[in-house]
């Protein structure tokens, strides 16, 4: 008698493998998609499956607010690149020994950095020094890591008068601290991705001093380069007001 053929075309158990594996390589993908939870991310996912939902972030909040409370990080909890300059600087300031020589303050949308003059230039010069240029490639090399969330870098620079009982000559005065900030201005633009335009460079002379002309020691706190790196998102303030913030009133 002869054998019946086997029917073709039925179902291979290959193909219903394949499916299994598959199905199970999107579940992982799902799984891996939403272990970090991302608010615009979720609020999609909720959308898809509420699609006449009113108020989706009131469905967000609910889904995820036991979450929140009890685990550091949650969607309430803020995290700025910005914020991650200060502490990258003041590392790195800590690590150079440098912290005599470099006031480093932190404020609502901005970091305010004071260099003693000696820091970056010798006497009456403008030529920036071997070790600051060191110093700058360092600084320029953090900021770069945070641009995106930089809105403007502004160079300060300034002077002290000489003589407690004599005004500076003006000239001179304004075209010393004018031509340092400069210089210190181009320096970070051309070791920064920040764009140009977004760097400036400003020179007050004795103008806006820190500490009265009486002794050599507040004279020498007056010589100085300021760095104001505001957020791209903060509020421009006046000089005085980053100052009175400081406490330098």
């Amino acid at each position: 008698m002869k054998r019946k053929k086997r029917a073709e075309g039925g179902a291979n158990w290959m193909d219903t493998y394949g499916d299994l594996v598959t199905l199970l390589l999107c579940f992982f993908v799902l799984l891996y998609s939403i272990s970090t939870l991302d608010q615009a991310k979720w609020i999609q996912v909720v959308k898809s499956f509420n699609p006449d939902a009113k108020d989706v972030s009131q469905i967000v909040n609910d889904q995820t607010a036991e979450a929140d409370d009890d685990v550091p990080g949650g969607l309430d909890e803020e995290f700025d690149d910005f914020d991650d300059l200060y502490e990258n600087l003041k590392a790195a300031i800590e690590a150079a020994g440098l912290q005599s020589e470099v006031e480093l303050f932190k404020g609502d949308g901005y970091t305010f950095i004071t260099f003693r003059d000696n820091v970056f230039f010798d006497g009456d010069s403008s030529i920036i020094k071997e070790g600051g240029s060191s110093i700058l490639s360092q600084f320029s090399s953090i900021v770069s890591g945070v641009s995106d969330s930089v809105k403007e870098i502004q160079v300060l620079g300034h002077t002290t008068q000489a003589d407690p009982n004599v005004v500076n000559e003006p000239v001179g005065d304004r075209v010393l601290s004018a031509e340092r900030a400069a210089r210190v201005a181009a320096y970070i633009q051309t070791r920064t991705n920040i764009p140009p335009e977004n760097i400036t460079s400003i020179g007050y002379g004795q103008w806006r001093p820190i500490a009265p002309f009486d002794t050599e020691e507040n004279r020498a706190k007056n010589r100085r380069v300021e760095l104001l790196i505001t957020k791209s998102d903060s509020v421009e303030q006046t000089l005085e007001k980053y100052y009175e913030e400081m406490g330098r009133e």
